[in-house]
């Protein structure tokens, strides 16, 4: 009887274990197939899955470097772009945890250099990304230097940080991504601890968690041994686009996807920093107005499908990067790309759905209704973000609310539409039908207010009074305006040239989508240009 059972016990053990074989032989064939572009004529991609620390997939596609044929693999060490931001936080919540700096710290405790904004300005504000700190990289691109074209270094993020005279809002007040905040985190690492910050991380993060193959890009011309090189595709192939740079902190984590996942699995372990470390890291911000933001110190902590998510994204040159954690079901997903035109975020979620199954669902779709053409109508329009002064287009096509960035919106009511990126467009209608004002209310809880405007077409002589030149010592920058057939150009030396788009009444866009605006005093006449490029508002520059 008991060999019998015995025989029993061995054959339900083999079939289980058939089983899981096969199911595991079918999950890695449809990742393989998710990541089926990617071939030997072409860089590729590193895809890593872990389940409660346990290594449960690691799989690499496309080549390492296409001049030499060498393939990807899964030790190949790629570029994290801001997925490194992370590991930046987390040094300093370990001196925090050491007692050597409180994150309520004012930054100028440790950068005295930083200007007097006259409104407390924390650590805690530039790990959240609500500093307001203008982005230095953007700066420096309207100096004509944008990244990639010189080798930017932690002295240049200085230089350009104590001109600014302003921020893009006190602190606290909002949440707006600025690599600024990580690269001065990444100095305060350094002057604190007095050791570099780089020696730093790998003493007291990646040693320890056994993170061999990660180090820091501080120095681009290292030879790193294994290091998968960076490309953009072009119309014919592929081109080389490495970073050139030695500012790191905000970026430049060099490192592998089974690296990646020994870090994923210190937050259940906490073998570094321990549960104290971690509880903070993942702790949400929180806005002066009250109002909780998606963003903890480093990580974004938000859900996907209807499954809590913590995870961050990066792009360097020609580098992409995913890496994301679903502690409710103990599961990793880190995706490493040498391939500018690989949707790491996207294939890290396809990734994902196949370990999440059933526990990852979708929204049931919002009950819309049809409005009547001339209530639609009612509500197109061009309208500007009063705080930004972008311009949005919206028309009408197909019973749809559709805006100049392509996204479409449907009828929840007369005055309240879902549009397709998730948020949704509440109309402040007048007794009459006007449309006063259009708040997008967006998917993490921001609100942004638009107000109806005037297209504006300029008449013959209309461009004249904003020819000029414009300097600003703040992007150390001079712009030339020319009035020439009717259209006004933006000129900058040595060659570059670009139309300016009116839109409406002293705002205007040139191709990139930057917005310009320009000041008049009370006499009416123009006597500054106003830049805003998304991670910089209001740049002044001064017309002579």
């Amino acid at each position: 009887m008991r060999f019998r059972v015995l025989l029993l016990a061995l054959a339900l053990t083999s079939h289980v274990a058939h089983a899981q074989a096969a199911q595991r032989q079918d999950t890695v064939g449809r990742v393989d197939s998710l990541f089926s572009r990617l071939t030997t004529s072409t860089p590729g991609c590193a895809v890593g899955v872990s389940r409660h620390g346990r290594t449960a997939l690691a799989r690499a596609y496309g080549m390492a470097n296409l001049e030499y044929d060498a393939p990807l693999t899964t030790e190949s060490i790629i570029e994290a772009g801001s997925v490194a931001k992370q590991f930046t936080a987390a040094a300093v919540l370990l001196l925090a945890q050491q007692g050597k700096l409180s994150i309520d710290d004012p930054v100028r405790k440790h950068i005295p250099e930083l200007p007097d904004y006259g409104a407390p300005l924390t650590i805690r504000h530039m790990l959240n990304h609500t500093s307001g700190l203008r982005d230095w990289g953007t700066v420096a691109a309207v100096e004509g230097w944008p990244r990639g074209s010189r080798v930017h270094t932690h002295d240049h993020v200085l230089d350009i940080v104590t001109r600014q005279r302003s921020l893009n809002f006190p602190p606290g007040s909002e949440y707006l991504y600025s690599n600024t905040g990580y690269n001065l985190l990444a100095i305060i690492v350094q002057r604190v601890s007095g050791r570099a910050f780089a020696d730093f991380t790998r003493t007291e993060i990646f040693e320890p968690l056994g993170m061999a193959r990660t180090s820091w890009r501080d120095d681009y011309t290292r030879v790193v041994k294994g290091r998968a090189t960076a490309y953009s595709p072009t119309r014919t192939g592929f081109r080389l686009n490495m970073p050139f740079e030695n500012v790191h902190g905000n970026g430049g984590l060099l490192t592998t996807v089974e690296d990646l996942l020994r870090w994923s699995a210190n937050f259940d372990a906490g073998h570094v920093g321990g549960p104290a470390l971690l509880r903070e890291q993942v702790r949400p911000g929180r806005l002066t107005s009250g109002r909780e933001i998606e963003y903890a110190a480093g990580l974004g902590v938000s859900r996907y499908r209807g499954v809590p998510q913590v995870s961050h994204s990066g792009a360097t040159a020609g580098y992409r990067a995913f890496l994301a954690r679903y502690p409710d079901q103990g599961l990793a997903v880190a995706v490493l790309c040498n391939h500018a035109g690989a949707p790491a975020v996207t294939l890290g979620h396809r990734v994902a759905d196949l370990f999440l199954g059933a526990a990852a669902t979708d929204p049931a779709p919002p009950k819309t209704i049809a409005l009547a053409p001339d209530v639609l109508a009612a509500r197109a329009g061009l309208y500007r973000n009063t705080v930004t002064w972008e311009p949005l287009r919206i028309s009408v096509r197909d019973g749809k609310l559709i805006d100049n960035r392509g996204t479409e919106a449907v009828a929840l009511s007369p005055n309240l539409f879902h549009a397709s990126n998730g948020g949704r467009a509440l109309f402040d209608v007048a007794p009459d039908g006007r449309t006063r004002a259009l708040r997008l209310l967006q998917e993490d809880g921001d609100t942004l207010l638009f107000l109806p405007v005037e297209p504006w077409t300029p008449a013959p002589g209309d461009l004249a009074p904003f020819a000029g030149t414009y300097t600003s010592d703040e992007a150390a920058a001079t712009f030339t305006l020319v009035q020439q057939a009717g259209k006004l150009l933006l000129r900058q030396r040595p060659t570059l040239s670009l139309e300016l788009q009116p839109r409406y009444r002293d705002v205007f866009e040139v191709p990139t989508g930057d917005i310009i605006r320009f000041v008049r005093d009370d006499s009416g006449k123009v006597i500054e240009m106003s830049i805003f490029l998304g991670r910089v508002r209001d740049l002044r520059f001064k017309r002579q």
